[in-house]
C-alpha cells in the first residue's frame, strides 16, 4: 500500500512579508526613545542594616524606575557615595533624594506622625500575602525592607502596620532583598494606579 502524503502548501513569500512587518512594529528602542511619562507616588523604602552596596545600588535604581519619593537609610546599611553602589544604581543615587539616619525606630515615628502606612517585607507567623494588601485610597506607605541576613528586625515588625510577603513557590523560602523590593514596588504602584483608575 503506498500512502500518499498530502503537504500543506504556504505562500511563503507572504508568511516572510508578515513576519517582516511584525518585527518592525516590535523593535527594541533605545533609553533615549522610551517615551514612559515620568511619576511620583507617595511611596519611600526604610532600608535597615542592608550592608551589600550592590544590593543598595539595585535599591536606588527600583526607586527610579518606580517613582519612589525617597530612600531612607539606616542602621548599617552602605550608604553613597561608594563606587559599586554608583556601579549597580547606573547613578540613580544622584537622583533619587535619599537620608541616612542611624536609629529607624525615629524615622518611623516621624512617618507616622506625617500619615504614612508602615509595611514591613518579610515572612513571619502573621504576614499576607502582598496581593492581599488593603490600604487605603492614595495613603503614603513606607516599604521597610531589612538585611540580606536576617531580614526585617523584631523590633521593626512591632511598630508596622502591615507585614506582607511575596508567595514563593520553588524549594527556596526567600529570595534577594533587591528582586524582593522590585515586586513589591510594582505591586503598590499598581495599587496607585488602581485608585487613579476608579477616582
Amino acid at each position: 500500500m503506498i500512502l500518499v502524503l498530502r503537504m500543506r502548501s504556504y505562500n511563503t513569500r507572504a508568511v516572510s512579508s508578515k513576519r517582516t512587518i511584525a518585527a518592525m512594529n516590535n523593535i527594541q528602542l533605545e533609553h533615549m526613545q522610551h517615551g514612559e511619562k515620568r511619576a511620583s507616588f507617595p511611596l519611600c523604602f526604610l532600608v535597615h542594616d542592608l550592608e551589600g552596596p550592590e544590593n543598595i545600588g539595585s535599591v536606588f535604581r527600583i526607586a527610579d524606575a518606580m517613582g519612589v519619593e525617597e530612600v531612607i537609610l539606616t542602621g548599617g546599611s552602605a550608604v553613597p557615595p561608594h563606587r559599586k553602589i554608583r556601579k549597580t544604581s547606573r547613578s540613580t543615587e544622584k537622583t533619587v533624594p535619599y537620608v541616612v539616619e542611624v536609629d529607624p525606630l525615629r524615622v518611623i515615628g516621624l512617618l507616622k506622625a506625617e500619615g504614612y502606612v508602615i509595611i514591613s517585607l518579610e515572612i513571619t507567623s502573621s504576614s499576607i500575602d502582598i496581593r492581599n494588601l488593603d490600604i487605603p485610597v492614595g495613603a503614603k506607605v513606607c516599604l521597610v525592607l531589612g538585611s540580606e541576613n536576617v531580614g526585617v528586625s523584631q523590633d521593626l515588625l512591632d511598630v508596622s502596620d502591615h507585614t506582607v510577603h511575596i508567595p514563593m513557590y520553588g524549594a527556596n523560602s526567600s529570595m534577594n532583598v533587591a528582586m524582593a523590593c522590585a515586586i513589591a514596588s510594582f505591586t503598590l504602584v499598581g495599587l496607585y494606579s488602581t485608585f487613579a483608575e476608579h477616582a
